[in-house]
Protein backbone atom coordinates (compact mmCIF):
# COMPACT_ATOMS: atom_id res chain seq x y z
CA UNK A 1 0.00 0.00 0.00
CA UNK A 2 2.26 2.07 0.99
CA UNK A 3 6.17 2.41 -0.13
CA UNK A 4 9.22 3.07 1.52
CA UNK A 5 10.58 6.63 0.13
CA UNK A 6 13.85 7.64 -0.97
CA UNK A 7 14.39 8.08 3.08
CA UNK A 8 12.97 7.29 6.19
CA UNK A 9 11.54 10.27 6.67
CA UNK A 10 10.00 10.08 3.52
CA UNK A 11 8.23 7.11 4.41
CA UNK A 12 7.25 7.80 7.63
CA UNK A 13 5.44 11.42 5.51
CA UNK A 14 3.87 8.68 3.02
CA UNK A 15 2.04 6.43 5.90
CA UNK A 16 0.69 9.60 7.80
CA UNK A 17 -0.60 11.01 4.52
CA UNK A 18 -2.14 8.29 3.35
CA UNK A 19 -3.98 8.17 6.76
CA UNK A 20 -5.02 11.42 6.31
CA UNK A 21 -6.44 11.32 2.55
CA UNK A 22 -7.72 7.86 3.28
CA UNK A 23 -10.25 9.28 6.57
CA UNK A 24 -10.64 12.62 4.14
CA UNK A 25 -12.44 10.23 2.19
CA UNK A 26 -14.26 8.46 4.93
CA UNK A 27 -16.07 11.51 6.23
CA UNK A 28 -17.02 12.52 2.52
CA UNK A 29 -18.34 8.95 2.28
CA UNK A 30 -20.07 9.09 5.66
CA UNK A 31 -21.84 12.41 4.51
CA UNK A 32 -23.05 10.67 1.47
CA UNK A 33 -24.33 7.84 3.98
CA UNK A 34 -22.29 5.10 1.95
CA UNK A 35 -20.71 4.43 5.60
CA UNK A 36 -23.33 4.16 8.60
CA UNK A 37 -22.86 3.74 12.25
CA UNK A 38 -20.61 5.32 14.18
CA UNK A 39 -17.08 7.28 12.41
CA UNK A 40 -14.41 8.58 14.54
CA UNK A 41 -11.38 9.60 12.54
CA UNK A 42 -7.68 10.01 13.83
CA UNK A 43 -7.03 12.97 11.66
CA UNK A 44 -4.47 15.15 13.51
CA UNK A 45 -2.76 12.06 15.46
CA UNK A 46 -1.13 10.41 12.70
CA UNK A 47 2.15 10.56 14.19
CA UNK A 48 1.34 8.17 16.97
CA UNK A 49 0.28 5.27 14.85
CA UNK A 50 3.16 5.69 12.41
CA UNK A 51 6.17 6.29 15.28
CA UNK A 52 5.01 3.73 17.35
CA UNK A 53 4.56 0.83 14.55
CA UNK A 54 7.95 1.35 13.36
CA UNK A 55 8.74 0.36 16.09
CA UNK A 56 7.33 -3.35 16.71
CA UNK A 57 7.74 -6.22 13.70
CA UNK A 58 4.72 -7.51 11.76
CA UNK A 59 5.09 -10.69 13.78
CA UNK A 60 4.24 -8.70 16.70
CA UNK A 61 0.77 -7.65 18.28
CA UNK A 62 -1.25 -4.82 17.96
CA UNK A 63 -4.36 -3.74 20.14
CA UNK A 64 -6.48 -0.92 19.07
CA UNK A 65 -9.21 1.20 19.92
CA UNK A 66 -12.68 2.08 17.63
CA UNK A 67 -10.57 4.93 16.40
CA UNK A 68 -8.09 2.96 14.90
CA UNK A 69 -8.39 3.17 10.96
CA UNK A 70 -4.73 4.16 11.18
CA UNK A 71 -3.18 2.01 12.95
CA UNK A 72 -5.30 -0.81 10.44
CA UNK A 73 -3.15 1.10 7.55
CA UNK A 74 0.37 1.16 8.91
CA UNK A 75 -0.24 -2.21 10.23
CA UNK A 76 -0.69 -3.60 6.25
CA UNK A 77 -4.21 -4.38 5.87
CA UNK A 78 -5.57 -3.45 2.69
CA UNK A 79 -7.14 -0.37 2.38
CA UNK A 80 -9.97 -2.09 -0.25
CA UNK A 81 -10.37 -4.62 2.69
CA UNK A 82 -11.27 -1.51 5.32
CA UNK A 83 -13.06 0.35 2.94
CA UNK A 84 -15.37 -2.70 2.26
CA UNK A 85 -16.01 -2.85 6.15
CA UNK A 86 -16.84 0.25 6.34
CA UNK A 87 -19.35 0.12 3.91
CA UNK A 88 -20.78 -3.67 5.95
CA UNK A 89 -20.00 -6.00 2.87
CA UNK A 90 -18.63 -9.31 3.44
CA UNK A 91 -15.24 -8.47 2.02
CA UNK A 92 -14.56 -6.55 4.69
CA UNK A 93 -11.85 -7.42 6.89
CA UNK A 94 -14.53 -8.51 9.52
CA UNK A 95 -16.76 -9.81 6.80
CA UNK A 96 -19.23 -6.45 7.40
CA UNK A 97 -20.14 -6.94 10.60
CA UNK A 98 -18.09 -4.74 12.70
CA UNK A 99 -17.64 -1.39 10.81
CA UNK A 100 -15.66 1.07 11.57
CA UNK A 101 -15.05 0.51 15.01
CA UNK A 102 -14.25 -3.26 14.99
CA UNK A 103 -11.09 -3.36 11.95
CA UNK A 104 -9.66 -7.36 12.92
CA UNK A 105 -7.17 -8.99 10.76
CA UNK A 106 -5.07 -12.12 12.37
CA UNK A 107 -3.28 -12.30 9.85
CA UNK A 108 -1.67 -9.07 10.37
CA UNK A 109 -1.85 -9.89 14.08
CA UNK A 110 -4.42 -6.84 14.11
CA UNK A 111 -6.41 -7.70 17.13
CA UNK A 112 -9.12 -4.56 16.71
CA UNK A 113 -10.55 -2.26 17.05
CA UNK A 114 -13.02 -2.47 20.19
CA UNK A 115 -16.03 -0.22 20.26
CA UNK A 116 -15.60 -0.59 24.31
CA UNK A 117 -13.54 2.03 26.18
CA UNK A 118 -10.43 0.22 27.86
CA UNK A 119 -11.41 -3.00 26.31
CA UNK A 120 -8.48 -3.51 24.35
CA UNK A 121 -5.86 -3.44 27.71
CA UNK A 122 -6.77 -6.61 29.16
CA UNK A 123 -6.83 -8.40 25.63
CA UNK A 124 -3.05 -7.47 25.28
CA UNK A 125 -2.27 -8.49 28.77
CA UNK A 126 -3.92 -11.94 27.62
CA UNK A 127 -1.95 -12.04 24.08
CA UNK A 128 1.84 -11.12 26.36
CA UNK A 129 1.30 -13.87 28.72
CA UNK A 130 0.42 -16.27 26.26
CA UNK A 131 3.87 -15.38 25.05
CA UNK A 132 4.79 -15.47 28.27
CA UNK A 133 3.72 -18.97 28.87
CA UNK A 134 5.56 -19.82 25.59
CA UNK A 135 9.08 -17.87 27.01
CA UNK A 136 8.55 -15.62 23.37
CA UNK A 137 9.38 -12.12 24.48
CA UNK A 138 7.63 -10.84 21.61
CA UNK A 139 6.13 -7.27 22.21
CA UNK A 140 2.31 -6.80 22.18
CA UNK A 141 1.49 -2.89 21.21
CA UNK A 142 -1.77 -1.81 23.02
CA UNK A 143 -3.25 1.78 21.95
CA UNK A 144 -5.87 3.42 24.14
CA UNK A 145 -6.99 6.94 24.52
CA UNK A 146 -6.93 9.12 27.64
CA UNK A 147 -9.73 7.95 28.66
CA UNK A 148 -9.08 4.40 29.30
CA UNK A 149 -7.13 5.29 32.38
CA UNK A 150 -10.32 6.32 34.34
CA UNK A 151 -11.86 2.39 33.80
CA UNK A 152 -11.25 -0.36 36.54
CA UNK A 153 -9.76 -2.79 33.81
CA UNK A 154 -7.35 -0.17 33.47
CA UNK A 155 -5.20 -0.32 36.32
CA UNK A 156 -6.53 -4.08 36.85
CA UNK A 157 -4.16 -4.93 33.61
CA UNK A 158 -1.45 -2.78 34.56
CA UNK A 159 -0.90 -4.46 38.07
CA UNK A 160 -0.85 -8.13 36.04
CA UNK A 161 1.48 -6.76 33.31
CA UNK A 162 4.06 -5.22 35.81
CA UNK A 163 3.52 -8.48 38.42
CA UNK A 164 4.27 -11.32 35.40
CA UNK A 165 6.71 -9.15 33.41
CA UNK A 166 4.77 -9.28 30.16
CA UNK A 167 5.82 -8.06 27.20
CA UNK A 168 3.33 -5.16 26.39
CA UNK A 169 3.83 -1.74 25.29
CA UNK A 170 0.78 0.25 26.98
CA UNK A 171 0.39 3.70 24.32
CA UNK A 172 -1.78 5.93 25.87
CA UNK A 173 -2.78 8.36 22.75
CA UNK A 174 -3.55 11.73 24.64
CA UNK A 175 -6.07 13.76 22.70
CA UNK A 176 -6.83 15.62 25.91
CA UNK A 177 -10.33 14.95 25.68
CA UNK A 178 -12.44 11.66 26.75
CA UNK A 179 -15.28 12.23 24.31
CA UNK A 180 -15.91 15.92 25.50
CA UNK A 181 -14.11 15.98 29.23
CA UNK A 182 -10.90 17.91 29.49
CA UNK A 183 -8.42 15.39 30.90
CA UNK A 184 -7.49 17.94 34.07
CA UNK A 185 -11.47 18.17 34.76
CA UNK A 186 -11.30 14.34 34.95
CA UNK A 187 -7.86 12.97 36.25
CA UNK A 188 -6.07 14.00 39.29
CA UNK A 189 -3.25 13.32 37.73
CA UNK A 190 -3.11 14.64 34.37
CA UNK A 191 0.20 13.78 33.56
CA UNK A 192 -0.85 10.18 32.74
CA UNK A 193 2.34 8.35 32.49
CA UNK A 194 2.64 8.85 36.42
CA UNK A 195 -0.20 6.28 36.64
CA UNK A 196 2.15 3.69 35.66
CA UNK A 197 4.36 4.71 38.56
CA UNK A 198 1.96 2.77 41.29
CA UNK A 199 2.59 -0.15 39.78
CA UNK A 200 6.48 -0.11 39.54
CA UNK A 201 6.31 0.31 35.54
CA UNK A 202 8.70 2.09 33.73
CA UNK A 203 7.26 5.37 31.53
CA UNK A 204 7.72 8.28 29.59
CA UNK A 205 5.69 10.35 27.62
CA UNK A 206 7.19 12.30 24.11
CA UNK A 207 5.13 14.59 22.11
CA UNK A 208 2.76 12.94 19.54
CA UNK A 209 2.63 15.56 17.09
CA UNK A 210 6.69 14.78 15.87
CA UNK A 211 6.20 11.31 14.36
CA UNK A 212 10.29 10.93 14.26
CA UNK A 213 10.14 11.67 17.97
CA UNK A 214 7.54 9.11 18.61
CA UNK A 215 9.27 6.23 16.73
CA UNK A 216 12.65 7.13 18.63
CA UNK A 217 10.29 7.02 22.34
CA UNK A 218 9.26 4.05 20.94
CA UNK A 219 11.78 2.28 19.89
CA UNK A 220 13.59 2.88 23.44
CA UNK A 221 10.12 1.34 25.26
CA UNK A 222 10.70 -2.24 22.97
CA UNK A 223 14.58 -2.53 23.69
CA UNK A 224 13.67 -2.70 27.60
CA UNK A 225 10.85 -4.93 27.03
CA UNK A 226 12.77 -7.76 24.63
CA UNK A 227 15.31 -6.83 27.37
CA UNK A 228 13.12 -8.79 30.31
CA UNK A 229 12.50 -5.41 32.20
CA UNK A 230 8.68 -6.18 31.50
CA UNK A 231 5.94 -3.58 30.64
CA UNK A 232 6.83 -0.26 29.28
CA UNK A 233 3.98 2.98 29.18
CA UNK A 234 4.40 5.43 26.73
CA UNK A 235 2.02 8.59 27.09
CA UNK A 236 1.84 10.40 23.89
CA UNK A 237 0.56 13.46 24.03
CA UNK A 238 -1.30 14.24 20.76
CA UNK A 239 -4.63 16.15 19.30
CA UNK A 240 -7.64 15.10 17.49
CA UNK A 241 -8.78 18.16 14.77
CA UNK A 242 -12.52 16.74 14.56
CA UNK A 243 -14.67 15.77 17.03
CA UNK A 244 -15.02 12.69 19.05
CA UNK A 245 -17.45 11.66 16.50
CA UNK A 246 -18.89 12.49 13.46
CA UNK A 247 -22.15 13.64 15.57
CA UNK A 248 -19.58 15.88 17.82
CA UNK A 249 -20.23 19.65 17.86
CA UNK A 250 -17.24 20.11 19.65
CA UNK A 251 -18.88 22.13 22.39
CA UNK A 252 -16.45 21.85 24.71
CA UNK A 253 -13.48 23.42 23.23
CA UNK A 254 -12.96 26.71 21.33
CA UNK A 255 -12.03 26.89 17.31
CA UNK A 256 -8.95 28.87 18.09
CA UNK A 257 -7.63 26.00 20.65
CA UNK A 258 -8.57 23.76 17.51
CA UNK A 259 -6.61 26.09 15.34
CA UNK A 260 -3.65 26.46 17.27
CA UNK A 261 -2.92 22.45 17.26
CA UNK A 262 -3.25 22.57 13.61
CA UNK A 263 -0.22 24.95 13.57
CA UNK A 264 1.12 21.82 15.03
CA UNK A 265 -0.32 19.08 12.28
CA UNK A 266 2.55 16.28 12.48
CA UNK A 267 2.31 16.20 8.53
CA UNK A 268 2.78 19.44 7.44
CA UNK A 269 5.69 20.01 10.11
CA UNK A 270 7.43 16.59 8.71
CA UNK A 271 7.06 17.93 5.04
CA UNK A 272 8.55 21.73 5.75
CA UNK A 273 11.06 19.49 7.57
CA UNK A 274 12.09 17.15 4.93
CA UNK A 275 12.31 19.98 2.33
CA UNK A 276 14.31 22.26 4.65
CA UNK A 277 16.62 19.13 4.79
CA UNK A 278 16.46 18.47 0.83
CA UNK A 279 15.02 15.16 1.17
CA UNK A 280 11.40 16.12 -0.87
CA UNK A 281 10.47 18.06 -3.68
CA UNK A 282 7.37 19.59 -4.21
CA UNK A 283 7.13 17.68 -7.38
CA UNK A 284 7.58 14.47 -4.67
CA UNK A 285 4.76 16.18 -3.04
CA UNK A 286 2.80 16.09 -5.64
CA UNK A 287 3.22 12.71 -6.69
CA UNK A 288 2.88 11.49 -3.50
CA UNK A 289 -0.67 12.77 -3.31
CA UNK A 290 -1.58 11.91 -6.99
CA UNK A 291 -0.39 8.24 -5.63
CA UNK A 292 -2.65 8.22 -2.47
CA UNK A 293 -5.54 9.57 -4.42
CA UNK A 294 -5.72 6.46 -7.03
CA UNK A 295 -5.34 3.66 -4.21
CA UNK A 296 -8.22 5.68 -2.33
CA UNK A 297 -10.38 5.43 -5.48
CA UNK A 298 -9.61 1.68 -5.80
CA UNK A 299 -10.44 1.09 -2.01
CA UNK A 300 -13.61 2.94 -2.49
CA UNK A 301 -14.64 1.56 -6.08
CA UNK A 302 -13.78 -2.07 -4.21
CA UNK A 303 -16.30 -1.71 -1.43
CA UNK A 304 -18.65 0.12 -4.05
CA UNK A 305 -18.08 -3.47 -5.76
CA UNK A 306 -19.16 -5.57 -2.63
CA UNK A 307 -21.52 -7.55 -1.72
CA UNK A 308 -24.06 -7.94 1.91
CA UNK A 309 -24.11 -10.72 3.58
CA UNK A 310 -27.03 -13.15 2.70
CA UNK A 311 -29.77 -12.91 5.45
CA UNK A 312 -29.57 -16.72 6.10
CA UNK A 313 -25.69 -16.25 7.38
CA UNK A 314 -27.08 -13.73 10.46
CA UNK A 315 -26.06 -16.79 12.61
CA UNK A 316 -22.92 -17.55 11.20
CA UNK A 317 -19.67 -16.65 13.85
CA UNK A 318 -22.48 -16.03 16.52
CA UNK A 319 -23.22 -19.67 17.61
CA UNK A 320 -20.31 -22.50 17.48
CA UNK A 321 -20.55 -24.72 14.60
CA UNK A 322 -18.57 -27.36 16.40
CA UNK A 323 -20.15 -30.65 16.68
CA UNK A 324 -20.05 -32.08 20.05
Amino acid sequence: MIEAGPSHGVALLRKMLFIRRFEERCLQLYGEQKIRGFLHVYIGEEAVAVGVLEAITPEERVVSTYREHGHALVRGIAPGAIMAEMYGKQEGCSHGRGGSMHLFDAKAKFYGGNGIVAGGIPIAVGLAFADAMRKRNDVTCCFFGDGAVAEGVFHESLNLAALWKLPVLFVCENNYYAMGTRVDLAESVPDLHQKAAAYGMVSAFVDGMDVEAVEAAARLAVEQIRAGKGPYFLECRTYRFHGHSSADPQLYRTKAEVDEWKRRDPITTLLARLKERGELTDADETRMETEDESVIGEAVAFAERGTLEPPEQLTRFVYSERKP
